[in-house]
């Protein structure tokens, strides 16, 4: 009580001073809150003390909303279903993929020589309080620049660990330990294998992190159910994806029913095998697009809501339809990974 009281009497003490607002406003930041396969819910966060009581490390990789960065996000050692690796370019839910552990590009060290005269005028821009760290060591670059040529980069090792994640020989070999502890990269032996899981590790960022901007999958088959009156529009409005049917127990992935008068056909198996946090990119579209209704508070949760607001009717047809893209290109990628053999 005596806590609730204390915070009571801080959020009217902001507010008398018409301070909240504006504060509210300066400290709000992106949120990703859960993975969906390639595809991330975002929210809005409010990031900042007194109301945080504990903030953690994220202010350190994302200080304000102008600071750039990425980070390759990997489950915890805990999980059930393996290891998942997404990237992100804003602040990580502690469950986005599992429990997550981050690994930045770069960090953000605060430069507080100016604090004194932060109410001055003549103050250095907020993006001048903070001095950007390398996530990624001098020693690792020197190391592997011995080895694999003194062009390389820190950026190219941060790609080399994204796309070294997702090779298969690295975890089906190392298996056991990454259910005991987290990821631990080896070098590869050739430079032109470590060049090669550089620049995938380049694509999949890309995929991973610009879906919404993909090219829908075009070899697929979009069947329109025929408009009854003449000047009627095609009704994109979702209720909930399903899966074709091959018999009642039975369903058949490359068919997916969009809603009752659209209907995806020709989907490809390996569409299905991109895979994160148990689930494939697909499903996490069709179970998450879907109107639900919450038991206890009946607040009904309709994603067609965002498509009217922005006045894109297509929104999670497309979306859908990148998603089906952004899997077959990643399984692409995946198997074009160097084979490796670990002593």
């Amino acid at each position: 009580m005596r806590k609730r009281e204390k915070l009571l009497r801080i959020f009217f003490l902001f507010l008398c001073n018409g301070y909240l607002l504006f504060h509210i406003l300066l400290k709000v930041k992106l949120l990703l809150y859960k993975t969906v396969g390639t595809i991330k819910y975002i929210i809005a966060l409010y990031f900042d003390k007194p109301f945080i009581e504990r903030i953690g490390l994220s202010s350190k990789l994302f200080p304000t909303p102008n600071h750039k960065n990425l980070v390759i996000c990997v489950s915890c050692v805990s999980a059930n279903n393996g290891l998942s690796v997404s990237l992100t370019d804003c602040i990580p839910d502690l469950h986005y993929i599992g429990d997550t552990q981050c690994f930045p590009l770069y960090w953000y060290d605060s430069n507080d020589t100016d604090i004194a005269n932060l109410f001055n005028q003549e103050t250095e821009r907020p993006m001048d309080r903070y001095v950007r760290k390398d996530g990624v060591t001098d020693w690792i670059l020197n190391t592997t620049r011995k080895q694999y040529g003194y062009k390389v980069t820190k950026e190219d090792i941060f790609y080399y660990v994204y796309g070294l994640l997702h090779s298969p020989d690295y975890r089906t070999s190392f298996a056991t330990d990454l259910k005991k502890s987290l990821p631990r990269l080896p070098l590869v032996e050739k430079a032109d294998d470590f060049w090669t899981f550089c620049k995938a590790g380049r694509e999949l960022a890309n995929l991973h992190l610009n879906y919404e901007t993909i090219e829908p999958y075009r070899k697929c088959i979009v069947q329109f159910a025929p408009l009854t009156n003449k000047g009627d529009k095609m009704n994109y409005h979702v209720e909930k994806i399903r899966f074709g049917k091959i018999d009642s127990k039975t369903s058949d992935k490359s068919v997916i029913h969009y809603n009752h008068a659209i209907t995806i056909t020709g989907i490809p198996a390996e569409a299905y095998e991109y895979v994160v946090n148990g689930k494939s990119a697909i499903e996490w579209i069709m179970e998450r697009y879907s109107i639900t209704t919450d038991k206890k508070s009946g607040i009904t949760n309709d994603p067609n809501d965002w498509a009217r607001e922005h006045n894109d009717e297509k929104y999670i047809f497309n979306l859908l339809l990148r998603v089906i893209n952004v899997s077959v290109q990643t399984v692409k990628i995946v198997k074009r990974l160097p084979k490796l053999k670990f002593k």
